[in-house]
């Protein structure tokens, strides 16, 4: 009774806040010669409340509190403008600006690199409408400028060592498994929870505008998911502004690469807009026979109704031809490190695996008044793959060169569907402020996995002298459907929230309540169906120290579905965790640069490990171990620190123990998959004056030690060595023209991850990273 009365008072405070008032800000930036000032930054100084500028240089801001305030126009590299005006009840104040530069002035700094490392404002589709300063909870934001400036081609490159704490860990070139805080994190499209056990597949970096690290609980914010924290991939949406730009890129290992964004108006009265990105890939490998060959289209169009609606509708279809799965490892029982770099268990003329992630988007915005708007979406995604997978049943007992290779074919059909309807309000009862989000989630996962046909596969290879091209290729099965040769996995959820910041003393001190009941569902032919639910509290405080210091504090509770069924066909119980954070967020030098230090711990129950007593050959089976325990300290610094100097560095140390385990010898041990030390620096620098202007160069490495491997299968839990990289580039910009050679890992470094594996008479296995490669890429605006 208590859990549901604290849910009507949730739903109370929502409803009675609707008829408080706030004020509005709007206008029109210009340039000296008087035009429009496109993607230009207007905040309240102090608050950090703001908008950016569109196509034709309007801005609005809503929602702000009636009072006097400081507003500033800045984009990085010009002399910041400010402007005192009087927000008023229920009114629209109007505020034109205009930049002492010319609009070639403006476009010459966005050339050049003026776009910071540094964002101030989390994307809509994480539901927040509080700047990420005053946002009791750690947030870090990837945007384009990193991704160029990086060469980032997907989800499966660096992306992670653009934030504390986070790390790839082994992948089969398909789906992106990402660590942080002692555990994978969830992964999400659009404020869409699209995790799978496998797939869908990783994002290309064509479609995608930013990447938003979520540190901490996720399962309040968005759905369901671990109390690590999750990622949203946001993807480009159309901006109204009629440009283009086109992309190629050639690299080592015979990589090509071509790359299509063009963004518009569709009809006259800039009602219809539309956005269109292509990517075609053909991608070599450091290990022989290897390749991931890619392609994407994603339109995306978007109806603005009138000044208060919109419907945007979005089409992703990523395909992704690769070697077998698996081949991308290295074996030996003599340790790790003893073979080439080059080495592969896989055969030339093995069929691709391929994989294809389609998916379809839905977004309806509508602002109700100046205070409220409402929001709903849906999607679809569908993901196939079709291929096989490659791993070895054993060692000879007499020879340890001799390597019997196994095979068996893996054909995956992923269905989900998530539907969300949310409204955001911002409203003022006496002298207390309210920002408020309340909404439901709904989302029904079907799954279907085959790797049925397993055999082994030619005679054993000798991995000191190996001989390729002597085995002939499988023959599998696929006269039925994948829905008729394997069983249907179902996970649901339905879940009601509601939160109310409130704001006190002008907003300097915040505090977060929430509460979210979520019924998850499961349904498999061995267990049948069930259900299982949870109230599950949020409470988080934020203090304005001054105009560019935060300080919180946050609680909160996790309850998200564990996949899959144990060795006896039986579903796991739902995983529950809880986190408590302490954090400082500052931003330095009229805010062109920030840093964010955060202390936490997190308790997570029901945690699935690897289950060695009912595992054998490529058959393998999870528990629920029990309890694990993870703390830490991370910290971030990104922006520009200087003129012309933007800067990415951060460090974690993290602490991941198991705690309870029905195995009492686990108990101590750290959690797989886990870093204890990960420090990451990356340096871009860009001449702004002179003969050279426009000419720049990046430098950055990526640390890590007292690495766990993410599949730990015995007691001994060998660590992997230290882990150092340092990369590279040179770039020029000039005009509409831009062009980036990148050199990656620059000391030619035997890098790798891995671990033991103890069955199958046990023996090493590791997956190596290239060494030395460079990529050269241009790139025009038009």
């Amino acid at each position: 009774m208590q859990r549901f009365y604290t849910l009507f008072v949730f739903c109370f405070l929502f409803v009675t806040s609707v008829f408080a008032q706030t004020g509005s800000l709007k206008g029109i930036i210009t340039t000296s010669d008087g035009q429009p000032a496109v993607h230009v930054s207007v905040s309240f100084k102090g608050t950090h409340h703001g908008a950016v500028s569109n196509s034709e240089g309007n801005y609005i801001i809503e929602k702000i509190l009636p009072g006097k305030y400081n507003v500033k126009v800045s984009l990085v590299g010009l002399q910041t403008v400010e402007k005192e005006v009087d927000i008023t009840d229920g009114q629209a104040t109007l505020a034109d600006f205009v930049l002492d530069e010319s609009s070639k002035q403006l476009q010459e700094v966005v050339v050049t690199g003026g776009n910071s490392f540094k964002t101030d404002q989390t994307s809509p589709s994480l539901r927040l409408a509080t700047p990420i300063l005053e946002t009791p909870q750690n947030i870090q934001v990837i945007g384009r400028r990193v991704i160029a400036d990086q060469q980032i081609f997907d989800m499966l490159e660096g992306v992670t060592r653009n934030v504390s704490g986070a790390t790839k860990v082994e992948h089969w070139d398909n789906y992106a498994r990402i660590n942080m805080r002692g555990s994978q994190v969830g992964a999400f499209r659009n404020g869409m929870n699209v995790q799978m056990p496998w797939g869908p597949l990783a994002e290309d970096m064509s479609m995608v505008d930013r990447i938003e690290f979520v540190k901490g609980p996720a399962g309040f914010m968005l759905a369901n998911g671990n109390p690590s924290g999750f990622y949203n991939v946001v993807t480009k949406k159309p901006t109204g502004q009629n440009r283009g730009e086109f992309g190629m890129t050639l690299g080592s290992y015979d990589t090509y690469r071509t790359t299509l964004d063009l963004d518009g108006k569709l009809s006259k009265d800039g009602k219809l807009l539309y956005r269109l990105n292509l990517m075609g890939q053909l991608k070599g490998s450091h290990r022989q026979y290897d390749y991931n060959n890619r392609y994407s289209v994603v339109p995306v169009l978007k109806y603005l109704i009138d000044d208060k609606s919109s419907v945007t509708l979005e089409y992703t279809h990523q395909f992704s031809q690769m070697n077998a799965i698996g081949s991308n490892y290295a074996f030996s029982k003599r340790g790790y490190a003893d073979l080439p770099r080059d080495f592969t268990t896989s055969e030339p003329n093995l069929a691709p695996t391929n994989n294809h992630d389609q998916s379809i988007l839905a977004i309806f915005e509508h602002k109700l008044n100046d205070q409220w708007k409402l929001t709903a979406q849906a999607s679809f995604f569908n993901y196939t793959q079709e291929g096989t997978s490659l791993w070895p049943s054993g060692f000879d007992t007499k020879n340890d060169s001799l390597l019997q290779r196994a095979i068996n074919n893996w054909d995956i059909l992923g269905l989900s569907k998530t539907g969300q309807i949310f409204v955001n309000g911002n409203v003022k009862t006496g002298a207390v402020a309210h920002r408020i989000l309340g909404g439901l989630d709904m989302s029904s996962k079907e799954f279907y996995h085959d790797w049925s046909q397993w055999f082994l596969y030619g005679t054993p290879l000798n991995i000191y002298n190996p001989k390729h091209g002597i085995t002939a290729a499988p023959v599998f099965d696929r006269s039925k459907n994948i829905k008729e040769r394997t069983v249907r996995y179902n996970n649901g959820y339905t879940a009601l929230y509601a939160q109310d910041e409130l704001g006190f003393w002008e907003n300097k001190l915040r505090v977060t309540l929430a509460a979210r009941y979520t019924s998850l569902t499961v349904s498999n032919p061995y267990d049948g169906n069930y259900s299982r639910k949870k109230f599950t509290p949020r409470a988080g405080v934020s203090y304005t120290i001054n105009q560019s210091t935060a300080a919180y504090f946050l609680y909160d509770q996790s309850f998200n579905e564990n996949f899959g069924t144990d060795w006896q066909g039986k579903s796991f119980d739902p995983q529950t965790g809880n986190n408590v954070e302490f954090g400082l967020k500052r931003g330095w030098l009229n805010d062109t640069w920030s840093s964010a230090l955060s202390v936490y711990k997190i308790t997570k129950n029901n945690v699935l490990t690897a289950d060695p007593e009912h595992t054998a050959g490529s058959v393998f089976f999870n528990r629920q171990s029990g309890q694990q325990k993870v703390q830490g300290i991370e910290w971030d610094i990104r922006g520009q620190i200087v003129k012309n100097l933007d800067v990415m560095i951060n460090y974690a140390y993290t602490d991941a123990t198991i705690t309870k385990d029905s195995d009492e010898s686990l108990i101590g041990n750290q959690v797989a998959g886990s870093s204890k030390h990960v420090q990451n620096t990356w340096l871009s620098y860009t001449i702004g004056n002179g003969p050279v202007k426009g000419l720049g160069f990046s430098l950055g490495y990526q640390f890590q030690s007292g690495r766990s491997p993410w599949f730990v299968s015995d007691n001994a839990q060998d660590n992997l060595p230290d882990y150092f990289r340092m990369d590279g580039g040179v770039t020029f910009k000039k005009d509409k023209f831009a062009v980036n050679l990148l050199i990656n890992n620059i000391f030619n470094k035997y890098l790798y991850s891995g671990g033991v594996y103890a069955y199958s008479g046990g023996f090493n296995y590791w997956q190596t990273e290239p060494g030395t490669n460079f990529r050269m890429s241009v790139a025009y605006k038009f």
